[in-house]
């Protein structure tokens, strides 16, 4: 009766077992999926990366060209506002992206000077973590993938133009992740063109102009700015993604690890149940033969 007992207990925690494992097979896929779409959405960023990236050196090429021949426009440094644009993740499973954008946040934080200096978060799990934060101006929702940049971009250029950071009067620094820098980046966008009033001139002639220079320079800032902040969400977008195959793939070895230490398992239990089966019918032949023959 015991053994009958104990049998049906390796049989219960067997069946518990298989269905735990049917279980992690199935997040398994889940992640499996989840990881194989943030490599798809990588590889169509980085299409679209390397386009925007030549604009943007291109406006900047442009500038320098114009500003080699007319620095005086460049205005003369003075205390600014800061703005602090911080790029983090809409979605989560990408690991300590965002603690690592904070942490450089609140470094710039420290060392920013001006009478007043604000944040404008970009990205739902980011804003999560910033929410109640003294400085924070506007959380922003961002792009979960490619199709949903032209939408985040404009709601931050809309977000940034209420906050009148093209009046010349506030500077605006952006920080976010570059998957090819180990660090955050933290880079100045306005004003945009402070590192070319020393421009080294390479044509012996100006530019012909068909506006007046300081018209000229206002419209090369706002396309720069548009253009680097489109540069700046694909580039975070993909250092996002990146991050969340690593983070996924980590997940992936871990079920791996689980599932196959089950099915040892499992496969044990197994065994004991057929040992202890044939220990049975042994046992119940052994007394079948020693029973009296008239019996």
């Amino acid at each position: 009766m015991a053994a009958r007992y104990d049998r049906g207990l390796d049989v219960s925690h067997r069946r518990e077992m298989q269905h735990h494992r049917r279980q992690l097979a199935e997040a398994r896929q889940i992640i499996s999926t989840m990881q194989s779409l943030a490599f798809i959405e990588v590889r169509r960023l980085r299409r679209v990366l390397e386009i925007q990236q030549q604009v943007v050196r291109g406006i900047f090429d442009i500038a320098a060209d114009f500003l080699s021949f007319h620095a005086q426009l460049i205005p003369e440094p003075q205390p600014l506002q800061n703005l602090f644009l911080v790029i983090g993740s809409e979605r989560g499973f990408c690991g300590n992206f965002n603690e690592v954008l904070i942490q450089e946040l609140e470094r710039c934080l420290a060392a920013a000077t001006g009478e007043h200096t604000g944040v404008v978060a970009c990205g739902r799990k980011l804003c999560e973590r910033l929410t109640g934060h003294p400085r924070l101006l506007a959380p922003l929702d961002g792009a979960a993938v490619l199709d949903e940049v032209d939408g985040a971009l404009s709601r931050l250029i809309a977000r940034v133009t209420d906050l009148d950071v093209t009046s010349g009067s506030m500077a605006l620094t952006a920080i976010y992740c570059d998957p090819q820098q180990e660090n955050p980046q933290v880079r100045q966008l306005l004003p945009p063109f402070e590192v070319l009033r020393d421009a080294e001139r390479k044509f012996a002639f100006a530019p012909q102009l068909n506006l007046q220079p300081q018209q000229l320079l206002l419209e090369l800032a706002d396309q720069y700015l548009f253009a680097a902040l489109h540069e700046i969400l694909y580039v975070s977008l993909t250092a996002e993604n990146l991050r969340r195959m690593q983070h996924l793939e980590g997940a992936v070895r871990h079920l791996d690890n689980n599932l196959e230490t089950l099915q040892h398992r499992e496969n044990q239990l197994r065994q004991e149940e057929i040992i202890e089966e044939i220990e049975v019918i042994l046992l119940s032949m052994n007394s079948a033969s020693l029973a009296p023959a008239g019996k």
